[in-house]
């Protein structure tokens, strides 16, 4: 046998061992799912989804348009586009709503009756919109930790009960949680 054949055999069982013993070929893919994440500005979007892609709290900026990001979780990857929250943005939430699988409703728990009102408005809107009214809806109640925070309960009789029940029935997956 040749020299250069002994080093090719001796060359592919340093890789059978390598691939064997540290690689076990690539990692199964993922599903991805598109989500869509709303508020009002101040609410704590920007900042829930730094958390969630472990950036540093330091860095958030509001965003003033939308943005999109990969959040990766251990069996599944989600891609979130983050609507900006102010007045003259809101119009055009509808135009990222296609092809979303999921709504995040982020909320001030802490903010002022009228932006309460304003946010629940804009909730209802996107409870009625056809490509969102099927899908699942998480809302978040954000700034639990500040002193005027709403409970959950009084966050669930501000937004909850004055659906209509005709959309309540149409949308029977959502979901209220608190968040810091």
């Amino acid at each position: 046998m040749s020299d250069l054949r002994i080093t090719e055999a001796f060359l592919y069982m340093d890789y059978l061992c390598f691939r064997a013993l540290c690689c076990k070929g690539p990692p199964p893919a993922r599903p991805e799912y598109d989500l869509v994440c709303i508020g009002l500005t101040g609410s704590g979007k920007t900042s829930l989804l730094s958390k969630l892609c472990s950036e540093s709290p330091e860095n958030v900026v509001s965003t003033t348009g939308f943005s999109i990001k990969a959040v990766p979780f251990q069996n599944a990857i989600l891609n979130v586009k983050e609507l900006g929250g102010a007045d003259n943005i809101r119009k055009y939430w509808s135009r990222y709503y296609q092809g979303s699988q999921g709504v995040i409703f982020v909320l001030d728990s802490a903010s002022s009756e009228d932006d309460l009102e304003t946010a629940r408005n804009e909730l209802h809107s996107a409870l009625q919109h056809p490509q969102l009214c099927t899908l699942p809806f998480l809302i978040l109640a954000n700034h639990q930790d500040k002193p005027a925070a709403r409970s959950v309960q009084e966050v669930c009789l501000i937004n909850v009960t004055t659906l209509c029940l005709v959309f309540v029935l149409m949308l029977p997956h959502w979901n209220l949680k608190t968040c810091l």
